[in-house]
């Protein structure tokens, strides 16, 4: 008979094999002093900030976990200058009211990134003329470049001269922009004007400045850009895209305008936020951000104080509510402009750039996504995105 094995202690049978637990290379807490929970709130982590023995090891090798589950989290990394190297890493959380969060930065053998198939996306278009297209897991927008506004000028009808920003209804959670130009370019032109079951593009925004659109207004006339002219994608993945949009300059009574608009949208947001560089070799009256009013229909709604507008309208079997919002340190006044003119209905936020930059978010939520059932629902999503960027979480770390 061969002898039993000698008993483990139970410690050595539960741990037997197991690696041990990575030690954090930094330690991060997030603060939340709004009484207001808050949800896929998005953390950047400056990479230059970090403590030594986070900045010691790969960005590439860096996890995010929340000390409370447990659990790694979604990361991406993002490089905003395009030098090659990143210079942030980026989380997401949820937060309650009053609360605060604690998270731990370790290294690459804490396990792979999580991942997830409704990512955010931005690309140039240039089988459908030359448009720029951008989406996350809420939302997808467009807006038009050179070729189109070419074409339009010579009265091609498949040209399109405007700088306003279009909205791609999407009713699903993982990307479109690909499958809805493949359908126009291999089933029929402008497929995705029908919806099949993932949404569709009813939206119109001719020379309006659709949602979010820009301009100068001097003497109560309002001057916009023409198309793009160049583009310059900085990011895309799980969290953010991050692109860059370039105009030819033009003219706003007697100044000449410069502009560059650089374009983020994250994950879980249903708005688009643009941080809008305009300069003019001296310093600019205004830049407006427009939000159009189509045939007048709809019901506006604004609070200026807080920095939102909105306007909720009926298109075709559903409703659509569109929004911008703008923090009050650069609001200087809200017109609703009403026109006779075709697209020229609009609402004006008319904000006060700061060394030459403004930053404001639209975008839309719209009823059949299931993401707004009312108006008042896309009110109050519009007053808490309010709230929240006038009081961004703190991060902290060590």
């Amino acid at each position: 008979m061969k002898p039993l094995p000698l008993a483990l202690p139970l410690a050595a049978l539960l741990f037997a094999g197991a690696a041990p637990a990575p030690r954090p290379a930094a330690t991060i807490t997030v603060r939340n002093a709004l009484n207001l929970a808050r949800r896929a709130e998005t953390i950047s982590l400056p990479l230059v900030k970090l403590p030594a023995a986070a900045r010691q090891l790969d960005p590439a090798d860096l996890r995010v976990r929340d000390a409370a589950s447990k659990a790694l989290l979604i990361s991406q990394l993002v490089d905003n200058d395009a030098d090659g190297k990143p210079d942030e890493l980026l989380f997401q959380t949820d937060i309650g009211a009053r609360a605060s969060k604690t998270f731990t930065v370790e290294p690459a053998a804490a396990g792979p990134v999580p991942t997830t198939p409704d990512v955010t996306f931005a690309r140039f278009v240039p089988e459908r003329t030359d448009d720029f297209a951008w989406e996350n897991d809420r939302v997808a927008f467009r807006t038009y470049g050179p070729n189109a506004q070419e074409l339009a000028e010579k009265k091609d009808p498949n040209g399109t001269l405007s700088s306003g920003m279009d909205c791609w209804l999407k009713r699903v959670p993982y990307p479109i922009i690909d499958k809805w130009y493949g359908r126009h370019v291999h089933e029929k032109p402008f497929a995705y004007h029908t919806d099949i079951g993932e949404g569709y593009d009813p939206y119109h925004v001719g020379s309006s400045r659709g949602v979010g659109g820009t301009g100068v207004l001097v003497d109560g006339k309002l001057f916009v850009s023409k198309n793009f002219t160049k583009y310059k994608v900085l990011a895309t993945g799980l969290i953010r895209t991050v692109f860059e949009l370039t105009y030819a300059p033009y003219p706003a009574g007697s100044l000449s305008v410069m502009e560059t608009k650089r374009i983020s949208l994250d994950r879980g947001s249903n708005l688009t936020r643009y941080e809008e560089h305009l300069s003019a070799g001296q310093p600019l009256p205004n830049c407006t951000v427009g939000l159009t009013l189509h045939e007048q229909k709809g019901e506006v709604k604004a609070d200026p104080k807080a920095g939102w507008c909105r306007y909720w309208e009926k298109i075709d079997d559903s409703y659509l509510g569109t929004g911008v919002v703008v923090a009050p340190r650069y609001l200087t006044d809200y017109q609703e402009h009403r026109s006779e003119q075709k697209d020229q209905s609009q609402l004006y936020m008319v904000t006060k750039p700061q060394q030459d930059v403004v930053v404001f978010y639209a975008g839309f939520g719209w009823q059949k996504s299931g993401q707004f059932a009312s108006a008042d629902a896309w009110d109050t999503y519009l007053a808490e995105f309010a709230q929240r960027i006038s009081s961004p979480l703190v991060v902290s770390w060590k």
